[in-house]
């Protein structure tokens, strides 16, 4: 019977994971299963000359230096050597690793014309250690950024030997008949840029059809992917600034080829940089909503000095120091909002988890908040070290290692594997309403409906002048264990607390939290993920109670 029920289980499991999909994701993944879907048949014939440059190509966004030497680099925190072929394709290290080493970041990265006899030795070892079809390198993803930031190194002045450009003829001939439908999102996104990149960049009919074939995929996703408050659709922070640089990208090569900008991409770059700076703490770097770490995208500040560069030159016109003086901004589309008072910025989630088709990057995180004060961090969500299937991977991606509320230890979405989810929290009944000075914003979702008693979970956020006080119901039937989550910034100190208080002092201001239930506070140290590879200890508040519902909780910060 046991196992029986386990089968049956995850029989439901998959059913719910699956039902989401587009018919185009499901052929596609079965025919990788099958392997037909890879094309090697490709034609090997030379490159046929380079499509004259009209105006200077702007300086792209700098990302972090990552090559510490020749053959040595620094990814996901690790350091590590590549000395022969096989390091290319080592699948005892970290997939992700592997995917950074063959993306060729270093080559458009701060200082990256010191290194420029390592990157043109890379470029070649590269050549010579990767067969056609195999390995992480060939896989569309890598060929896509890795293709882009070769043009792009080549376009800033470091021209490319002849033997490079055949080889990137090669791949954008492989990336041409591979293209990721099977996973689309971002994937699909970065295939198309390189088509277009490579189809700006050779002169040739062939390089017409990329071209091409890379808008006709971008002029259908950009509606899709870019929701109408600027978000982008997988509702992800660091996904929505490489997807903001895929775009500035974009309307710079078009710009140095004197072709006209793909129609709406002005006003979505617009758009998306007034949602990032939206959701960015005080600190200047963006919150941690599903998937998101410092350190892979560039930085806000790198966006901003790339947006500022192409006004300089005349190519875009984007406000570049918008000021946020509203008192609540919300993002209706995304369903994130902004609310701010003097000394405090408060990031709510009242999103879904992302594009039901495309769930992969989200985390069990519904109705989460994040919370600065004097400029500092306090409460947190505890961003994401891994993409790897362990039980670090599965506790990141957990609602309790998120600012909101666990019901009977389970996740308010079925997060499970790397990049599934199963059932997923629907958020209903979102509300705003500024009165006497005070803001209030409220939702419910019925994550919890699956449990028995089908629990639901509404939460209330009210801002007045020096308070924040955050009500937490549940209702629903039956007894449960109810665990209220907030994560603190590592760099918060506690300095006591007993059973329904702590006191906090960030920057030597003192800060209360008091929670009013029949629940007991406990302290408990937990880990702070701010960076892939990087895992810092922080301290967790928990307030648990165990009760009939309906269930109640009142906490009030005080400063």
């Amino acid at each position: 019977k046991k196992v029986m029920l386990i089968f049956i289980n995850k029989c439901i499991k998959y059913y719910n994971t699956i039902k989401h999909l587009r018919p185009i994701q499901i052929i596609g993944q079965i025919k990788r299963f099958f392997k037909v879907s890879k094309n090697t048949r490709i034609n090997f014939s030379k490159h046929y000359g380079l499509r004259p440059i009209s105006n200077k190509f702007i300086v792209p966004a700098n990302r972090n230096k990552k090559m510490l030497h020749k053959h040595t680099f620094k990814f996901l925190n690790e350091i590590k050597n590549i000395s022969g072929v096989s390091d290319w394709n080592d699948y005892s290290t970290d997939k992700l690793w592997l995917y950074n080493l063959h993306y060729f970041d270093d080559l458009n990265s701060f200082h990256s014309n010191h290194r420029t006899a390592w990157h043109e030795d890379l470029v070649d070892l590269w050549i010579e250690n990767n067969t056609l079809g195999e390995g992480v390198g060939w896989e569309p993803y890598t060929i896509s950024l890795r293709t882009v930031n070769w043009i792009k190194w080549h376009l800033k002045g470091q021209f490319l030997k002849q033997h490079v450009l055949h080889s990137i003829l090669i791949q954008i001939r492989f990336l041409s008949k591979n293209i990721e439908t099977h996973l689309l999102g971002n994937h699909l996104f970065s295939n198309a840029k390189a088509l277009i990149f490579a189809g700006l960049f050779f002169n040739h009919n062939e390089a017409d059809d990329w071209y091409n074939k890379g808008l006709k995929i971008l002029n259908n996703e950009l509606s899709e992917q870019i929701l109408n408050d600027g978000a982008s659709f997988e509702l992800s922070t660091m996904y929505h600034i490489l997807l903001l640089e895929d775009l500035i990208d974009l309307l710079n090569i078009h710009n140095t080829f004197e072709r006209p900008a793909p129609k709406g991409i002005k006003d979505k770059i617009n758009l998306m940089f007034s949602w990032l700076i939206t959701m960015t703490h005080p600190d200047g770097e963006i919150s941690f909503f599903n998937d998101a770490a410092l350190n892979v995208a560039p930085s806000v500040e790198e966006i901003k000095a790339y947006i500022g560069r192409l006004n300089k030159s005349r190519i875009i016109n984007v406000d570049i120091e918008k000021k946020l003086h509203q008192p609540i901004i919300n993002l209706e589309n995304s369903g994130y909002t902004r609310l701010q008072a003097k000394d405090l910025v408060l990031l709510v989630d009242r999103a879904a988890v992302g594009p039901d088709y495309l769930p992969g990057h989200a985390h069990a995180d519904t109705l989460s908040f994040e919370l600065s004060l004097f400029s500092k961090r306090v409460i947190v969500n505890s961003g994401t070290s891994t993409y790897e299937k362990n039980t670090n991977r599965h506790q990141q991606r957990s609602t309790s290692s998120h600012s909101t509320v666990m019901i009977d230890g389970e996740n308010s979405s079925e997060v499970w594997d790397s990049f599934r989810v199963a059932k997923r929290a629907k958020v209903f009944k979102s509300v705003d309403k500024i009165q006497d000075k005070k803001i209030m914003v409220s939702a419910m979702h019925g994550g919890y409906h699956r449990l028995p008693g089908r629990p639901t979970h509404h939460r209330k956020w009210e801002l007045s002048q020096s308070l924040l006080e955050i009500t937490d119901v549940i209702n629903g039937m039956g007894s449960h264990d109810i665990d209220l989550v907030f994560p603190l910034h590592p760099e918060v100190t506690i300095l006591n607390y007993d059973k329904e208080s702590v006191f906090l002092d960030i920057l030597g201001n003192r800060v209360g939290i008091n929670f009013s239930g029949s629940g007991e506070l406990c302290v408990r140290t937990s880990t702070y993920h701010p960076e892939f590879g990087l895992s810092i200890e922080n301290m967790q508040l928990n307030y648990r109670l165990s009760e009939k519902l309906p269930s109640r909780i009142i906490t009030r910060i005080n400063w």
